[in-house]
């Protein structure tokens, strides 16, 4: 069941009824009010939707048996299309997923392991179950098929019964989706087999397609665009991974995503390799053991060319389709950066685009309404005015996960950086002020490196020598914050490579919040790859195209001397939330993230410089409206 829209939502949608010309007592037709495809009774029976299973020819051989691979796709559509000859357009997700995956447990990377260190033996994956389903999926059936839609599944390559090789984001994976829209657009062949078989034509698609998923299935979207495919009119992905080396790296530093510690590109790769057992061998000693182990770089972070192709952020010039992002700003698995890059990049490159985000963490689809008018406008063509409603709609704190407020763009046109500076007193509470009134006379602070010590446990510790907080007074107002936060660290440690991992917290710290915590946002970096780094604090659109692909900057480092100083700047998870009056905003400063970085042996010593840290928050209001929170009188 789906819940209502927020009046705000309400009062964006178009009024009226459009129905599509034809007889409608003798001929059902699609019909659309507010704006939206409606159930139409005659498309509701689900013992009359025509069902069918295909294999769609793609154009390219990954496993390596001199043939081009294909392919299984299935197909949900209104008897209509049959018996009537109705053409309608088609909602189209692909996974890796579908017919089984292995589990979790002791077979993921050591995170024990010195930084720039060569990394422990991984623990062999048992191999992924083979099961595949009959007609793949449910997904979306019974939401699109009764408004006047088909709806079509895939399985990735080198999954359930599809040939070729699972390459974890490289080109097959956004080629076989590819295929498949050529296909519903008579370019591309479909037969009844694996092998061999009699063609299978769609001449009952329009040849308009939207696709959409979570995670993983909302990655394949993103990719599909990438191909300029024509066809693909409109995409709503959700927490899509747009980037693997910003999936599994870290502004140079390896990183492991949220709830996964020591996974990567080949883990996942054993995660989902569900097809034939029989059919598997050739793909794990020329992808996971060949590819894979020669380019993943376990050692340096760096970017390479080997995780170039495998990042669809890079590419964002060659999508045309209609783009709704959807995320959640406490999604520490798949982060938010991923959605708001390309959501710059692609605004910026004037692909029309809209986003929605949630306070909750991994997945979340936007509200079906919101969903609705999406396709409606970009498949069927209805003036529905989607594209003129407000480009961002934000689920505020306390509020239902389909109860989004619409605010004129992301982040907030109203946000503008302020920055901060550290006052000393770091190992207990230390003092955090507008950069231009600090009273800092300078100095350094020390702390030593113990991963043993999580993240929460450190912000919450009133006295710690395993990490620096600085926090501002009490606020006396809320403090909407909205963007990209960025932070400088001058530094220096007492080895050549470290992790440096950074967090702003609200304090005193609030257990149950959810995916939230006491976090506000957080960020990580090697130290080594400081040339590269250059976050800038909020972006504007001169600039997102370069935020988009600013990690292909990190294809070298350089290890720290030892005494000598550096300066580290980089962007933190990009945020939208209002601080509750009553809180104080902390910086905190620290080496191993243990849910996250590896995990060295403890003792390194990192000494920061105070007078050249700042941190830059993105506040909506500008640095007044940040005075009045804090007390202060604004001239």
């Amino acid at each position: 069941m789906f819940a209502r829209p927020t009046p705000a939502f309400l009062s964006t949608i178009t009024l009226g009824v459009l129905v599509a010309p034809g007889d409608a007592q003798s001929q059902a037709r699609p019909i659309f009010q507010d704006g939206q495809a409606q159930v139409v009774e005659a498309f509701a029976d689900s013992t009359q939707w025509v069902r069918e299973e295909l294999y769609v020819e793609t154009e390219f051989d990954s496993d390596g048996d001199g043939r081009p691979d294909r392919v299984r796709v299935a197909v949900v559509r209104p008897a209509q299309t049959e018996s009537q000859g109705l053409k309608v357009p088609v909602i189209y997700e692909s996974s890796p997923y579908y017919s089984g995956t292995s589990g979790v447990g002791p077979f993921f990377w050591d995170p024990r392991q010195q930084v720039g260190g060569e990394p422990n033996p991984r623990n062999p994956h048992p191999p992924a179950p083979h099961r595949p389903r009959p007609g793949i999926s449910s997904s979306h059936v019974g939401t699109w098929v009764s408004r006047g839609f088909a709806v079509v599944h895939s399985e990735a390559p080198g999954t359930g019964l599809s040939q070729g090789c699972p390459t974890v984001g490289g080109d097959p994976e956004a080629l076989a989706p590819k295929a498949v829209i050529d296909w519903l657009n008579g370019r591309a062949q479909g037969y009844t087999a694996a092998d061999g078989g009699q063609e299978v034509v769609a001449d009952w698609s329009t040849g308009k397609v939207g696709m959409t998923g979570t995670s993983y299935n909302g990655t394949i979207p993103f990719a599909a665009a990438t191909t300029g495919v024509e066809g693909l009119e409109a995409i709503i992905p959700v927490a899509p991974n747009t980037s693997y080396y910003r999936y599994y790296r870290s502004n140079g530093l390896v990183r492991s995503p949220g709830g996964y510690v020591g996974e990567d590109m080949d883990v996942l790769y054993d995660f989902i390799h569900s097809q034939d057992p029989a059919e598997r061998a050739w793909c794990d000693v020329n992808v996971r053991d060949g590819e894979m182990a020669a380019g993943m770089d376990r050692v340096t972070g760096d970017y390479n060319a080997f995780w170039e192709g495998r990042d669809f952020m890079v590419r964002t010039e060659n999508v045309r389709a209609a783009t709704l992002m959807a995320h959640a700003f406490n999604d520490w698995n798949v982060m938010p950066e991923h959605s708001v890059r390309v959501y710059e990049a692609l605004k910026a490159r004037g692909v029309p685009t809209m986003a929605y985000f949630h306070q909750g963490g991994h997945g979340g689809p936007p509200p079906l309404e919101l969903m609705n008018k999406w396709f409606t406008r970009y498949l069927y063509g209805v003036k529905n005015g989607v594209e003129d409603e407000p480009r961002a709609w934000i689920v505020r704190e306390g509020d239902e996960r389909l109860e989004p407020t619409p605010y004129p763009d992301y982040p907030n046109p109203e946000s503008e950086g302020v920055t901060l500076a550290p006052t000393s007193g770091g190992s207990w509470w230390g003092g955090l002020a507008l950069a231009g009134e600090s009273t800092s006379s300078g100095g350094v602070e020390t702390l030593r490196d113990n991963f043993s010590f999580g993240g929460d446990d450190l912000a919450r510790a009133e006295f710690s020598d395993h990490r620096l907080l600085y926090v501002t007074p009490e606020l006396q107002q809320d403090v909407h914050l909205s963007g990209w936060t960025s932070v400088t660290v001058r530094m220096t440690a007492d080895q050549s490579q470290t992790n440096l991992s950074v967090w702003v917290v609200e304090l005193p710290w609030t257990e149950g919040r959810g995916a939230r915590g006491g976090i506000i946002t957080r960020g990580w970096a090697d130290p080594a790859n400081r040339g590269a780094l250059q976050g800038d604090g909020p972006a504007d659109l001169a600039a997102a195209l370069d935020r988009a692909t600013d990690h292909r900057r990190m294809d070298r480092s350089e290890p720290l001397t030892p005494g000598e100083f550096v300066e580290v700047t980089f962007d933190l998870q990009p945020d939208d939330q209002v601080i509750p009056a009553g809180s104080r905003i902390g910086l905190m400063i620290f080496g191993s993230d243990r849910d996250f970085t590896l995990r060295p042996d403890p003792g390194a010593t990192l000494t920061v410089d105070l007078e050249g840290t700042t941190l830059t928050l993105p506040v909506v209001g500008g640095e007044a409206a940040l005075m009045r929170a804090l007390g202060r009188p604004v001239s």
